[in-house]
């Protein structure tokens, strides 16, 4: 039974969201499923816990993962603790489950093999790992990502840590869940320009990979196919997670993992509106806004021809409007917003507050919510680069 406390935490959660980021009949902003953002916004948990997500329309299924903070949001007497705990939670250390089945451990060995494969791109250069690099915070710290012939991406790279919590994937959202974002990049003409076709013809050539996607996915009748690929890698991917940041650990009780400047940002962030859109174990992820919910951006920043996810839906209210981008490792995901303009996490979170908030922070405060959202940044994964198999004479060889 959830915690009077926390129950009342949630509410006012919920109250605030509506408020601070002025969720009206003109700013619906649409979920995966065209369910409205202030709908997907009260359905989900206003904490940690674990994550049972799939009566969220919209969301990824992700993992059955325990949340310490779930303690914390009972309350101990540190009331910005008990708040932070009820609207936020913690990474946990592993995720265990996808869709309510174990996370399959060869499934993940396949898929962290596949994240390092050239061979799934047309030119047999480009990796997953290239726009989303495991070595810096999980993107790759470019405005926009290069692609195949060196094309350029029409926006930001997300970060890959911790996307199995995201509600949907994209600054659009148009990908439902890690499976469905991996197919693509890899089919993209200005990421690995591979149609799904030429994946499968280059696996099966390839003796090793024909035994790990049959030890993967045993019983199929042909387990090389372009869907495994993707289960492969979003079940690596879902192993990318960074738990133990220094919020995590003060949330949980560590009261010198924070100092009072930090603390200060905390305050400033939830009081300010901060946490109206970036809020859940994420830190956003789970919902959708217009970028100018207050004052429209620059062109610089917004350009004009981005309409976010009015390019999904069609619908009129969703011009401009993008996901909320997740906060976790903020400091080493620059440069930000998806048009990738701004370089510097105090800029960001100043021109957040005029944007969304309606609200000139000042120098002081941006310094303090950005010294905040560092202790988001969590332990990084270690991975070990793969030795991956051999081309045979029946690989198709790279093209242009």
């Amino acid at each position: 039974m959830q915690h009077p406390t926390r129950t009342g935490l949630a509410i006012a959660a919920t109250l605030l969201v509506a408020v601070a980021c002025g969720q009206g009949d003109g700013d619906r902003a649409a979920t995966a499923d065209g369910t409205t953002a202030e709908t997907a916004t009260q359905a989900t948990p206003a904490a940690g816990g674990r994550v049972a997500l799939e009566g969220v329309p919209g969301t990824a299924p992700t993992a059955n993962a325990p949340d310490p903070a779930d303690a914390a949001a009972a309350g101990d007497g540190d009331r910005l603790r008990t708040t932070a705990a009820a609207l936020f939670g913690t990474i946990p250390e592993r995720v265990e489950e996808l869709r309510g089945q174990p996370l399959s451990q060869a499934q993940v060995d396949l898929g962290h093999m596949l994240f390092f494969e050239p061979r799934i791109s047309r030119s047999q250069l480009i990796t997953c790992n290239t726009c989303h690099s495991i070595g810096t915070g999980g993107a790759d710290n470019v405005p926009a990502s290069i692609g195949h012939g060196w094309q350029r991406g029409p926006r930001n790279s997300p970060t890959v840590f911790n996307a199995v919590f995201n509600a949907a994937q994209f600054w659009d959202g148009r990908a439902a869940d890690l499976a469905e974002q991996a197919k693509g990049p890899v089919q993209a003409s200005v990421e690995m320009n591979s149609t799904p076709e030429l994946v499968v013809d280059t696996l099966r050539s390839i003796p090793s990979y024909v035994e790990r996607f049959g030890r993967a996915f045993p019983g199929q009748a042909e387990p090389v196919s372009f869907d495994n690929m993707a289960l492969a890698l979003e079940a690596f991917e879902a192993t990318l997670v960074t738990p133990d940041s220094r919020f995590d650990r003060w949330v949980l009780g560590d009261d010198s993992a924070m100092d009072e400047s930090e603390r200060r940002g905390l305050e400033l962030f939830m009081a300010s509106g901060c946490a109206s859109c970036h809020n859940g174990r994420n830190f956003g992820g789970q919902t959708y806004f217009p970028f100018g919910v207050i004052e429209r951006p620059g062109a610089d920043i917004l350009p004009e021809g981005d309409k976010g996810r009015f390019e999904v839906t069609a619908t009129a209210s969703d011009e401009y409007v993008f996901r909320a981008a997740p906060l976790r490792n903020v400091e080493l995901t620059a440069p930000y917003f998806h048009s990738g303009q701004v370089w510097d996490l105090e800029q960001a979170v100043a021109i957040m507050g005029t944007a969304q908030l309606g609200r000139e922070l000042d120098d002081d405060e941006a310094s303090a919510i950005a010294a905040f959202l560092r202790t988001l940044t969590g332990r990084q994964p270690k991975v070990e680069y793969p030795i991956l198999p051999p081309s045979t004479p029946q690989t198709p060889r790279p093209s242009q």
